[in-house]
């Protein structure tokens, strides 16, 4: 990555991350920074970071071209990056990508302690989501 993540815009989400365990902090402040790199050579408007269910959500709250994207990590380790359910952007990934990541199901990619994912595509799947409506002409979910 290029330059030094940006500043939390909100003091709740800056705590979530202070809690996490060390490992999933460092790797998911290094997606996060991918998230607002992602936003700008994308051209998708301000990202709006907040909290939703508990866990740092990224939006696109301007311009609405994208799904909600949100980090965590999972009770039983790693760190994860979440979509909504109900959109096409894992099933997309998993097309697209195939084993280059590990999914649960609709919602999520996940990683153990290990992943390095500057190996991944993960750049392109955050593209994916933050341009899921603009690119579907649908209403926002």
């Amino acid at each position: 990555m290029n330059s030094a993540n940006p500043p939390f815009q909100n003091d709740a989400v800056a705590e979530v991350f202070a809690c996490l365990p060390a490992v999933a902090r460092a790797s998911l402040l290094e997606i996060r920074q991918l998230i607002f790199e992602v936003a700008e050579t994308e051209g998708v408007g301000p990202i709006e970071e907040t909290l939703k269910w508990g866990q740092p959500a990224y939006l696109t709250s301007q311009s609405k071209s994208g799904t909600s994207v949100r980090l965590g990590a999972p009770k039983f380790g790693g760190y994860a990056l979440y979509v909504h359910c109900q959109t096409t952007v894992i099933s997309d990934a998993r097309t697209a990508f195939g084993d280059a990541f590990t999914y649960e199901g609709n919602r999520a990619v996940l990683f153990d302690a290990q992943s390095c994912i500057s190996n991944t595509p993960l750049a392109l799947l955050i593209a994916s989501a933050l341009t899921y409506h603009r690119r579907n002409k649908k209403g926002p979910r």
